[in-house]
């Protein structure tokens, strides 16, 4: 069952108005966009400030791993870092959330049991979404029935790219059902579902704005820029871009999508970067974990060495937080 919402219900009744639909959206200007994400970028904060959105960034950030070396001795690690980032220090906030492959998910819905962190996983073929639509909904369903509060699914790039909009909006919309809803795993409203667009293939800043409507008309509950496989991933013009897709989305629907950007991200100065964007684009209620993610590996621990040095004057050792 479609999950559209009412003022778009006739968009996907076909791949002819899916696509008029989305190749009437206003044009990116992509010499603009540039320009102002990387005036934002310059932005500087006061250090009570600075102090305030380090720990807004540590509670936005979806810890991940997703090798093929990974272990459950690996995940139960990171669950660990995840709940208690500096066991020196109770004060650093957990992050959001864990990010595993489906098959690890029941180690970290225990790791993490009564903690407060989600457990996200990655389905559909992660992360090239080449597989059928079949293997793509088992999969998902398979996490979810594991405990994973949170999917994580690529869009067919290919379908996208030549203008098989109605597929890929089709596939979202069975995976979104496959996360289940009323009296599901997770209750009345199923596991959360986030669309990665892989922008670093979609060739322009168009397919990206496109590619967002898309996922938010299929009814993602999230848009996501990268699966961190490729490059470039996460960008600020990018997530600038996405931004202004869901804050236009709110105004005509009333429907709230958040934002991940996610790859490269692995510095203090680029998370704050980042949580200025949202302010200044989408507004004050993005900056949650409700709505706003940092999808990062690297990124928790320079975070967590920048706290240190506001509250002590000095950083810590290489090797004083644990690696991911």
């Amino acid at each position: 069952m479609s999950t559209t919402t009412a003022p778009f219900a006739e968009v996907a009744s076909s791949n002819a108005t899916l696509r008029a639909f989305l190749h009437g959206l206003p044009g990116v200007d992509r010499v603009g966009a540039d320009a102002r994400a990387a005036m934002l970028g310059t932005r500087s904060i006061k250090t009570t400030a600075k102090a305030q959105a380090i720990d807004l960034a540590i509670s936005m950030v979806d810890l991940t791993t997703l090798e093929g070396a990974d272990t459950p001795g690996k995940v139960r690690a990171m669950c660990a870092k995840a709940v208690h980032p500096d066991p020196t220090d109770p004060s650093v906030p957990r992050v959001a959330a864990v990010c595993v492959y489906p098959d690890l998910v029941a180690t970290a819905v225990r790791a993490l049991d009564g903690s407060g962190v989600k457990v996200a996983s990655v389905a559909t073929a992660f992360p090239s979404g080449r597989s059928s639509l079949d293997v793509k909904v088992t999969d998902t369903a398979l996490a979810v029935a594991a405990g994973a509060a949170e999917i994580d699914m690529v869009i067919d790039r290919g379908a996208f790219l030549s203008g098989d909009y109605l597929k890929v909006f089709e596939e979202i919309t069975a995976v979104k059902a496959a996360c289940g809803g009323a009296g599901g795993a997770q209750g009345e409203q199923g596991a959360h579902l986030k669309v990665i667009l892989e922008t670093g293939e979609l060739a322009t800043y168009d397919n990206v704005r496109r590619a967002s409507w898309l996922a938010m008309l299929a009814g993602a509950d999230f848009i996501k820029t990268s699966t961190g496989k490729v490059q470039p991933a996460a960008t600020l013009p990018v997530t600038l871009i996405m931004l202004e897709a869901v804050r236009d989305f709110r105004l005509r629907t009333g429907r709230v999508i958040g934002v991940k950007p996610a790859g490269g991200i692995r510095t203090t100065k680029d998370a704050i970067k980042y949580l200025v964007l949202v302010n200044e684009t989408a507004g004050a209620d993005w900056l949650t974990p409700d709505l706003f993610r940092l999808g990062a590996s690297t990124l928790l621990n320079d975070l967590l060495m920048q706290r240190q040095k506001m509250a002590t004057g000095r950083y810590a050792g290489p090797d004083y937080f644990t690696l991911d």
